[in-house]
């Protein structure tokens, strides 16, 4: 006999929907009370099915886990360059204040199209981490067009390509994947590519889009402004508040009591100073022909890390979730599976005594 009217309680928001598990309960339409018609095999057969779904999502929350260690490694290691790169920006600008440098990469042109680079991940299960970003970049084409500007899209990432393309009404420039670990050679391919539509004036600017790395529970999607670059190597936002933090927050996993717990570390990551009386062989505007491309680089491949870690996050809190959901999806089966063991023993019994009372 099949399992039917089976309606487990689904209403802590803590626990993700049945259909993550693969269960699919059917809700009785003549009573709101929850009803079982199981036979003892197949609540055997279920609470072994939600056995092996714990097991698989408290392996991939533990993978999950230990990737986005690494993926807040490979942000603070990176910000040393980072911080080189502005010191020597910001000091090259100084012994350019008061001289008339155009520099293709930091002219500031009236705005008529804007190119929108979209960063979404390559995988699922990760709870609402894709669609915050891609409903943030909605918002943002809305706005633009409510403003009569233009706009294109640079998508990076499967799940954004593949909800884009679904849409052929928004211009999309071109489609990159993100990859497992971003490297410098996928960043520089996307800042070729804003490059070359900012130099050519196709665009009059470049907005970053990208879900910043807050807490292994918390994510902001954010939109930066990429091109024009400011000469001091600052990173602002579109309202024109630079964003770029000198304090990095590691999130690490260890046991307690048993118990996973979350130890939190503020790393400042030691940028050597930059002396002041350090003379240029080189024309300094060759240098910051030569550097600012350099930069947009490293800040493309910082949003890619940072999304990463956000991504690894997100599917290690949903993973969590969906672990908690099969535990107390398995006590209450097992409460039933109990219950109804129960009542078959106990009417098994009766049928014995009350053949044994026949026969006396």
């Amino acid at each position: 006999m099949a399992c039917s009217n089976f309606t487990p309680l689904w209403g802590s928001s803590k626990l993700s929907s049945p259909s993550r598990l693969g269960l699919q309960p059917t809700r009785s339409p003549r009573t709101s009370s929850s009803t079982v018609v199981c036979s003892l095999r197949d609540l055997r057969d279920r609470i072994d099915s939600v056995k092996n779904t714990q097991k698989i999502t408290e392996a991939m929350k533990l993978v999950a886990a230990a990737k986005v260690r690494r993926a807040q490694e490979a942000v603070v290691s990176g910000r040393p360059f980072s911080e080189t790169l502005v010191e020597v920006l910001y000091s090259i600008n100084e012994q350019l204040q008061t001289e008339d440098v155009d520099v293709p990469l930091t002219r500031v042109r009236p705005v008529r199209k804007i190119a929108l680079v979209v960063v979404t991940g390559d995988r699922g299960l990760c709870g609402a981490y894709n669609n915050s970003i891609i409903k943030k970049a909605e918002q943002r084409m809305a706005e633009l067009s409510v403003l009569g500007i233009e706009y294109t899209l640079i998508s990076v990432g499967k799940k954004g390509n593949t909800y884009f393309q679904r849409r052929p009404s928004i211009p999309v420039d071109r489609f990159l994947d993100a990859g497992n670990q971003p490297t410098a050679k996928e960043a520089q391919a996307i800042a070729d590519d804003v490059f070359s539509l900012f130099v050519s004036e196709e665009v009059d600017k470049v907005e970053l889009l990208y879900t910043k790395f807050v807490s292994l529970v918390k994510s902001d999607p954010v939109i930066h402004t990429l091109l024009p670059l400011s000469p001091k190597g600052e990173i602002c936002d579109v309202n024109g508040v630079c964003v770029d933090a000198a304090e990095d927050e590691l999130f690490r996993l260890t046991t307690k009591e048993g118990k996973l717990t979350v130890e939190r570390d503020v790393v400042r990551t030691p940028t050597p100073s930059f002396s002041p009386i350090l003379q240029f062989e080189q024309d300094p505007v060759q240098i910051l022909d030569a550097l600012l491309p350099l930069y947009l680089n490293s800040q493309i491949l910082r949003a890619l890390q940072e999304s990463l870690a956000s991504e690894l996050a997100a599917r290690m809190t949903a993973m969590s979730n969906a672990t908690d959901n099969a535990t107390e999806l398995k006590k209450t089966l097992s409460i039933l599976y109990n219950r109804q063991r129960q009542a078959k023993i106990t009417g098994e019994i009766l049928e014995i005594v009350a053949g044994a009372d026949a026969l006396v």
